[in-house]
């Protein structure tokens, strides 16, 4: 009886020890990746290493996997590359962002991509055909890790992308879903928010969601470069174009997490490269037509205005226009060296497939135009050409500006009552307010213009030119 109360007690005890074992859930995080297949064999040789410790390893992306290197781009199938080196290295999933959107390939590439799209705030009729979930559990080793997906959404209710591109779906208020879903921090041992909100609206999920353990953010691009905890909740999110990867552990005792870490990993650095991924992004790069030169940059572009400022002269040569217009998000390089302009360097400054429009405006149409596309956000006021806008500054709230006047180019008064040749985007005339019927859209694309005027142009220098001038009174 002695005998069979000692086996009971050490196997009682054996069990409590098995039980208060800590183990860990590692996970790598990407977001906004924005096509950069350049670092691929870098990012393929970290996850080979990582799962070489722990195979168990879930990598997820954070939304925007696509749109920013015509090399992914304009391929055949547009973004492939993107998907066939995600699935050669193996991610476990990613979440929509806005740029998923940005041409009808989305289904295709769902259909071609070995992991699940999650985003439970977006929904499709049958005949966009687009297969995404809700939410995942995953199984490490008998732990389940339950994610959840959202995506931004803009003022007008739809992902910041050109609204043709959107028909057929339709989009639910991210805290609308994300309620539905609490039930799953019940039945998993880790829950995940997979969010391209952007990092203020995580801060705010973080509050409204206490049972959330992990949000991995997307869609501002903000580089936090330490550990983030809002109430309890870790937050991480990297800086775009592959600023950085976030390697993360979750550390569990007796089911529960004890431990929290997220590492920082500057991927460009990383000094081993995955000889089998290189290869790939040699092919896809195999590209001679990106790399034809078009002109030269006299000076760096230090600034994104010097850049929509050259877009928008081009723009206005090339259609006879007496004023035209860039929206800052269309411009998606910050800056250009000194030397060769490519057609790549085109392609990646404004990579959307926007068609060019013509339209005839007032003064005042102009003005309402680019206030109503802007939201009275100052960072979004378009660039310009042809004319200079001057935008004072709402002091009670700087992001914003609380008035907009137009001058010409030399600085003197703008004539608001006369009409004027007005060369934009269809992206532009599609997400503000103008007259009905007065957008001409031309059967040329703007990077198109861009490269015309470039060849003509062959030496440019946009040092220094601003047509926003900034008052804070």
């Amino acid at each position: 009886m002695k005998k069979k109360f000692v086996i009971l007690w050490l196997a009682l005890a054996l069990a409590i020890v098995v039980n208060a074992e800590k183990r860990n859930i590692h996970i790598l995080a990407t977001n906004d990746m924005h096509a950069q297949i350049g670092v691929f064999p870098q990012l393929a040789a970290l996850i080979d290493s990582l799962r070489t410790e722990d195979p168990s390893l879930l990598v997820f992306s954070a939304g925007d996997n696509r749109t920013g290197n015509p090399l992914n781009d304009k391929y055949e199938i547009p973004a492939y590359p993107m998907v066939a080196l995600m699935n050669m290295v193996g991610f476990n999933g990613s979440t929509l962002g806005n740029h998923e959107f940005d041409s009808n390939s989305l289904p295709r590439l769902i259909g071609l991509s070995n992991f699940r799209y999650i985003c439970a705030n977006v929904f499709s009729t049958d005949s966009a055909n687009i297969r995404t979930i809700p939410y995942q559990i995953f199984d490490v080793e008998g732990l389940k890790v339950g994610v959840i997906g959202v995506i931004q959404l803009n003022p007008q209710g739809i992902p910041s992308t050109h609204p043709d591109n959107l028909k057929g779906f339709w989009f639910t208020p991210a805290m609308e879903e994300i309620r539905k879903y609490e039930w799953l921090s019940q039945q998993c041992d880790v829950t995940i928010l997979l969010s391209h909100l952007g990092y203020p609206d995580d801060i705010e999920m973080a509050k409204i969601f206490p049972w959330f353990d992990l949000i991995i953010g997307g869609h501002t691009h903000t580089q936090l470069k330490a550990e983030d905890f809002v109430n309890g909740i870790l937050i991480t999110q990297n800086k775009n174009k592959f600023g950085r990867v976030t390697y993360i552990t979750l550390t569990l005792e007796d089911g529960k997490i004890v431990e929290k870490k997220a590492e920082y990993i500057d991927i460009k650095k990383y000094p081993k490269k995955n000889k089998l991924v290189e290869a790939m992004v040699e092919y896809f790069s195999d590209n001679p037509k990106f790399k034809q030169v078009l002109a030269t940059a006299e000076t760096p572009f230090e600034a994104r205005e010097e850049l929509g400022c050259m877009m928008c002269d081009a723009f206005m040569a090339e259609t006879g226009a007496e004023i035209a217009i860039e929206n800052p998000g269309g411009v998606r390089l910050d800056s250009h060296p000194a030397g060769d302009i490519t057609v790549r360097d085109v392609l990646e400054m404004d990579p959307f497939d926007n068609n060019a429009v013509i339209l005839e405006l007032t003064g005042d149409e102009i003005l309402r135009m680019m206030v109503s596309y802007s939201n009275n956000v100052l960072y979004s006021f378009p660039y310009v050409s042809g004319m200079k806008c001057v935008l004072e500054i709402d002091k009670s709230n700087p992001s914003r500006f609380k008035s907009a006047r137009l001058l010409t180019p030399d600085g003197k008064k703008f004539d608001m009552k006369r009409k004027y040749r007005v060369a934009t985007n269809n992206y532009i005339t599609a997400t503000s307010k103008i007259p009905e019927g007065s957008a001409q859209t031309l059967n040329i694309q703007t990077t198109d213009l861009i490269i015309q005027y470039l060849e003509k142009q062959k030496w440019v220098d946009y040092r220094g030119v601003r047509r926003l001038e900034i008052i804070n009174k």
